[in-house]
């Protein structure tokens, strides 16, 4: 990575339901298009992550989130730029999901994940989950 390279820091939300988590496929226009990931976002100047979340999630999907449990930061390397992830575990408290940037969505089971094609930076992420999930948390 050059001295140039931008980094950003990112929200995303892993959303539960039913025993369920949700995934999005970015939109081919986006970049990394149609990879998966958890929904989320830019951490704008001088907002938390958890308002970060709450505003990405409600421009993104039309939703209402409940913030629960933060998982570990993940750091990762693009050949372009460098992210660091901030993950919540989350569940919907009102609304329902209406797609504005993403091509799909699709919930399965926790142990399912691994078998999306995945956005590389979201990877160590699921792997946090599926220990914290193991671990028992819930």
């Amino acid at each position: 990575m050059s001295a140039k390279a931008i980094h950003i820091n990112v929200t995303c939300a892993i959303i539960e339901q039913d025993g369920l988590v949700l995934a999005a496929q970015r939109s081919a226009a986006m970049s990394l298009p149609l990879k998966w990931e958890f929904p989320g976002g830019k951490i704008d100047p001088g907002e938390t992550p958890e308002e970060c979340l709450r505003r990405e999630l409600v421009e993104e999907m039309g939703i209402h989130v409940i913030i629960g449990k933060s998982l570990p930061t993940s750091m990762h390397h693009y050949p372009t730029f460098a992210v660091t992830l901030h993950p919540f575990v989350c569940s919907i408290n009102s609304g329902v999901i209406v797609l504005h940037e993403h091509a799909a969505i699709v919930w399965l089971p926790p142990e399912k994940l691994h078998t999306l094609d995945w956005a590389e930076a979201d990877v160590p992420v699921i792997g946090s989950y599926l220990a914290e999930c193991k671990a028992g948390f819930r």
